[in-house]
């Protein structure tokens, strides 16, 4: 089984630690590699997101950890960016330009297709009630419609290696109709965006964040073979938020990988993005 990660975060965005607490709990697991991915700037302000003045610092954070713990493990500097609009999100010039090793393509916000106004789709459930009644006017469907209108957008313009959590929308939208991921119209929009990814040649992660309160990955796994047939490669990655989450979810998601029929997963070997049987 794999060790390693490519999806946390530290407290330059909503980490709960700063990034060595993290690359201290990677190397204690004897991790391979790891890299840190704070949420990126956005234009507007959001609690959870970097502020775009500290940029540079959380790049200089990251590469004196590059040096301090070479020899132990590969550290990567990363980036999880929120697609927006057409005007921001991964593919625009100012992240394009940022000195990463690899770009995560993610989606957090969904714009109301007549008023334009945003929601923050992956608060508690208590905001997302809040959200959906003033923004969406309790359109349900309409949250989930936006949401993956925006990610096939984000796909197209590209700009990011891996697909993060890409069907995250699924939690709160269960949370208001337990019977709406089952439903035909919102499996063909799911599959619809997995085609779209494979015909981009893009990654996917197999989040785990959510397994030991929900019990749930990202994708759910009842599209893991399908994944397998489009061969789109997939990453295992945690989502920390805290050092003691780096591994969360790790040998539960190969287990579901390997029933699957899956018999590669990805991670980065020497800078560059290498499939690894899952044996290994």
């Amino acid at each position: 089984m794999d060790l390693s990660t490519y999806h946390s975060h530290c407290d330059f965005c909503d980490g709960h630690a700063p990034m060595e607490e993290f690359v201290r709990a990677a190397v204690a697991a004897g991790f391979h590699a790891y890299g840190i991915s704070s949420h990126s700037p956005l234009p507007f302000y959001a609690r959870c997101a970097m502020r775009a003045e500290n940029v540079e610092e959380y790049l200089s954070c990251i590469d004196t950890l590059k040096r301090e713990y070479a020899g132990q493990i590969e550290l990567y500097a990363g980036m999880e960016i929120d697609y927006i609009n057409e005007e921001y999100g991964p593919a625009i010039a100012y992240f394009r330009e940022l000195p990463l090793d690899y770009r995560i393509g993610s989606i957090h916000y969904v714009t109301h297709p007549s008023s334009g106004r945003l929601m923050d789709m992956d608060g508690g459930e208590i905001g997302f009630r809040t959200a959906l009644a003033e923004i969406f006017d309790g359109d349900l469907a309409g949250v989930v419609t936006a949401y993956y209108d925006a990610s096939e957008r984000m796909v197209a313009r590209g700009g990011f290696d891996f697909v993060a959590h890409l069907d995250k929308v699924s939690v709160n939208a269960e949370r208001i109709d337990p019977s709406i991921t089952g439903t035909r119209w919102y499996h063909d929009r799911l599959i619809s965006y997995l085609e779209a990814i494979a015909a981009r040649g893009l990654m996917i992660e197999i989040n785990t964040k959510a397994y030991p309160g929900l019990g749930v990955f990202f994708p759910h796994r009842r599209y893991m073979e399908r994944i397998r047939e489009l061969r789109i490669p997939v990453i295992v990655n945690s989502d920390a938020h805290y050092p003691w989450a780096i591994n969360e979810g790790r040998a539960e998601a190969f287990e579901m990988l390997r029933a699957a029929g899956f018999r590669h997963t990805t991670c980065l070997k020497g800078g560059k993005w290498t499939e690894i049987p899952i044996g290994e």
